[in-house]
C-alpha cells in the first residue's frame, strides 16, 4: 500500500511512540495529583507544553490542551462570542470563509441560534480570500473573524498576516485554524489572537491538540463544559499525559525537520504531477496558481474520470476525494465547488499527499497505478 492521504492523518513518528509508551503503565499517575507520581506527570506535560510554545513561538500560559483541533476550534469561536456577549459587547457578526473545514462552519453557524450573524466569505479560482472583500465584511462591527491556514483538501496557503492585519486594523479577534500548516512549515501568530493545533497532523498521536489563547492583550473565552478546572478553567477535565507527552516530541522532532521535510516533499509532488499531468492529457491542478502546503496535490481528471472509481481500481494507493470528516458524504467538496468547479468536475477530483514516509519509488508506482487506473475508467 503507498500511502498518499497525509493531509488526512500522518503516523506517529517511531519517535513519539517511543516517548509516549512509559506513561501508559509505568508513570499512570494523575498530573492533577499532589503526589510524587502525579508531579512526575505534571512536570513531563509542562515539558511538552514548552515543545508546543517553542515550534508556535508563543509563550507557554497561552497554550491549552484540547482533545484535537476540531474542540480547539470549536473553544476559541464559540467561547470567544459567548463570553464577549455576556459581557454586553454588542456585536454580533461573526466572519470565516466558505472553504474552511467543517467543524469551524457548523461553530460559527451553531452560534446563530444565539443572535449572532454568520458571514461567509467566499474564495477565488484558487481557493484564496479577496483582502478587500474581507475589509468590506469588517465595515460592520465584527466580534470575530476566524480564517484557516492551510487549506485541508487543496492545501491552498491564505496569506494570513495580511488578513490578520486588516481584521486587527477594525479591532475584530482573529481566529486561525492551524491543524495543516502547524508542524510543516514556520508560523507567525502576530496579530492573531487564537490558533488552533492537532497533533496527527505532524506526527503525533490522535486525540490530542491545543488552541493558541493570547495574553496580551488578553483574550478571554466561555469554556465549553464544567469541571475541575483545568487548564486555567478553560478546558477541565484530566489531561491525557501520554498523548501530551507525544504530542510535545512531535513538535520538537518538526521544528528540527519541517525545513528539509518540505524542501523533500515539494520535490516528489511536483513529480507525482509531473507524471500524471504526461500519463493523463486533461488533468488540471486544482490552485495551481496559489501557494501550497510542501507535500500537497489536488487534481481534476479528465471527463470522463470519477474519482471514486479511480481510487476503487487502484486500491494499492490510499488517496481520497476530499476532507476525511466529510468522506460519507455523496455530494461534492464544498471546497471545490466554492473554488468555481462544477459538482461533475469535483467528482472527478483527487486529493493527493505526501509525506516522511514517502520516497521516490512510491511516486512513480503511485503515478503509474493511477494512470493506469484513470485510463481504464474513461469511456472508450
Amino acid at each position: 500500500m503507498i500511502y498518499l492521504d497525509y493531509l488526512s492523518t500522518t503516523p506517529c513518528d517511531p519517535a513519539v511512540v517511543k516517548t509516549m509508551l512509559p506513561w501508559f503503565g509505568e508513570d499512570f499517575g494523575n498530573p492533577h495529583s499532589p503526589h510524587g507520581p502525579g508531579r512526575k506527570a505534571a512536570d513531563a506535560l509542562e515539558r511538552a507544553r514548552e515543545s508546543v510554545v517553542r515550534l508556535l513561538g508563543v509563550e507557554t500560559r497561552e497554550i491549552v490542551f484540547t482533545s484535537g483541533a476540531t474542540e480547539a476550534n470549536n473553544l476559541a469561536i464559540k467561547g470567544a462570542a459567548r463570553h464577549l456577549a455576556r459581557l454586553g459587547d454588542p456585536r454580533r457578526r461573526i466572519v470565516t470563509v466558505a472553504t474552511e473545514h467543517k467543524c469551524v462552519l457548523e461553530s460559527v453557524r451553531d452560534l446563530k441560534s444565539g443572535g449572532f450573524e454568520a458571514v461567509v466569505l467566499g474564495v477565488d479560482c484558487e481557493g484564496r480570500v479577496d483582502p478587500e472583500a474581507l475589509r468590506e465584511a469588517l465595515k460592520v462591527p465584527t466580534l470575530l473573524v476566524s480564517i484557516m491556514a492551510a487549506n485541508n483538501e487543496t492545501g491552498v496557503l491564505q496569506d494570513i498576516p495580511q488578513l490578520a492585519a486588516i481584521v486587527k486594523e477594525r479591532g475584530a479577534l482573529m481566529h486561525v485554524d492551524l491543524a495543516q500548516m502547524a508542524g510543516k512549515m514556520p508560523v507567525s501568530l502576530r496579530d492573531v489572537d487564537l490558533a488552533s493545533v492537532s497533533a496527527h497532523k505532524m506526527y503525533g498521536p490522535k486525540g490530542i491538540g491545543a488552541l493558541y489563547v493570547r495574553r496580551k492583550p488578553r483574550v478571554r473565552l466561555e469554556p465549553l463544559f464544567s469541571g475541575g478546572g483545568q487548564e486555567r478553567g478553560l478546558r477541565s477535565g484530566t489531561l491525557a499525559t501520554p498523548l501530551i507527552v507525544g504530542f510535545g516530541e512531535a513538535a520538537d522532532l518538526a521544528a528540527v525537520t519541517m525545513g528539509d521535510e518540505a524542501a523533500r516533499q515539494v520535490f516528489l509532488r511536483d513529480d507525482l504531477w509531473a507524471q500524471l499531468r504526461e500519463g493523463l492529457p486533461g488533468i488540471v491542478l486544482n490552485g495551481a496558481g496559489a501557494p501550497r502546503l510542501a507535500g500537497a496535490l489536488n487534481v481534476c481528471l479528465p471527463e470522463g474520470c470519477r474519482a471514486l472509481d479511480v481510487l476503487e481500481a487502484c486500491p494499492d494507493v490510499a488517496a481520497s476525494t476530499g476532507s476525511a470528516c466529510t468522506a460519507a458524504e455523496i455530494a461534492p467538496s464544498y471546497v471545490l465547488t466554492a473554488m468555481g468547479l462544477s459538482a461533475e468536475k469535483a467528482s472527478r477530483c483527487l486529493r493527493l499527499s505526501v509525506g516522511r514516509s514517502t520516497s521516490k519509488a512510491d511516486i512513480d508506482r503511485a503515478a503509474s497505478l493511477l494512470i493506469a487506473a484513470a485510463r481504464a475508467c474513461q469511456p472508450n
